[in-house]
């Protein structure tokens, strides 16, 4: 299938992670030129950039997503050298490895991830939609796209992570609002969000590699596999062409059918404890 992709600018926040360098690939790979934003990884994605046979299609640029005026200069310096923007990924993001009950998590770290994985999501759609109604629309009718980058912790919840599962729930806010606010700069924008479940990227690589985690994780997904970085790209560049051209405020879940958290280990369930409250009841 032709994507329709080929001479389309994408810009991709975080592109420096995991998920970001298979976004940055799988674009790539369908003719699209690349802004790639990066922050702490920046002169990582520099170098990866140069090994890439597209680099001359490709440029990294630095930013901290949660700074408003920094993004809106990312994308002017986008702007600047490939004309305009036309499709938005927003995949910045962190994930705090420790797991603490929400009265044990320090006020730094519940302000930091969500400002990241919300502020900075929310900050990068703005600056997109000012970029976008300086250029206006595509006159070819391939309508602008903006894609979240959101989580399956957004949708069941996480215990021990209420700070990720709270900025990646926003986002489905942001999904949709945006939907209803990109057609009038441009008629044919689309909005959508692709949710990732437990995904072998380097940032979750040291949870699944402690014995027994993969098992746990997968206990209530009937495909029984990880989702790797490249089974996210490829749906996010899905909903990015004009492909999913009449697809708009969906959000998509890449998680092998996941439905929810396991709370329980069998071991950890009284059985008799349980009878015994229904009789009280």
């Amino acid at each position: 299938m032709d994507l329709r992709l080929d001479g389309l600018t994408v810009f991709v926040s975080g592109a420096n992670g995991g998920i970001g360098r298979a976004l940055a690939a799988a674009f790539a790979g369908e003719g699209a030129r690349l802004a790639l934003h990066a922050h702490s990884g920046y002169r990582a994605l520099s170098e990866w950039i140069a090994g890439q046979s597209w680099r001359d299609r490709a440029s990294a640029l630095p930013a901290d997503a949660t700074k408003p005026d920094e993004m809106d200069d990312v994308f002017e310096r986008a702007t600047a050298r490939y004309g305009r923007v036309d499709v938005v990924v927003a995949n910045a993001g962190i994930w705090p490895a420790e797991e603490l009950r929400i009265d044990q998590q320090p006020e730094e770290r519940l302000r930091r991830t969500i400002e990241v994985n919300l502020l900075g999501s929310l900050w990068t759609a703005r600056s997109f939609f000012k970029t976008l109604a300086r250029t206006g629309p595509r006159p070819d009718g391939r309508g602008a796209a903006l894609i979240f980058v959101g989580s399956t912790a957004g949708r069941f919840g996480e215990k021990g992570h209420v700070d990720y599962a709270v900025g990646k729930a926003g986002l489905a806010g942001l999904v949709r609002t945006l939907k209803n606010e990109i057609v009038a700069l441009d008629p044919y924008g689309r909005v959508n969000m692709v949710e990732p479940g437990w995904t072998a990227t380097e940032m979750a690589r040291p949870t699944l590699e402690v014995p027994g985690a993969v098992a746990r994780a997968l206990r209530t997904t009937p495909i029984r596999q990880l989702s790797l970085p490249e089974d996210i790209a490829r749906m996010v560049v899905f909903l990015a062409s004009p492909a999913a051209r009449n697809v708009s405020g969906e959000i998509v879940a890449v998680d092998g059918g996941m439905e929810g958290r396991v709370q329980w280990e069998g071991d950890e369930i009284d059985e008799e404890r349980v009878r015994a409250r229904l009789k009280a009841d």
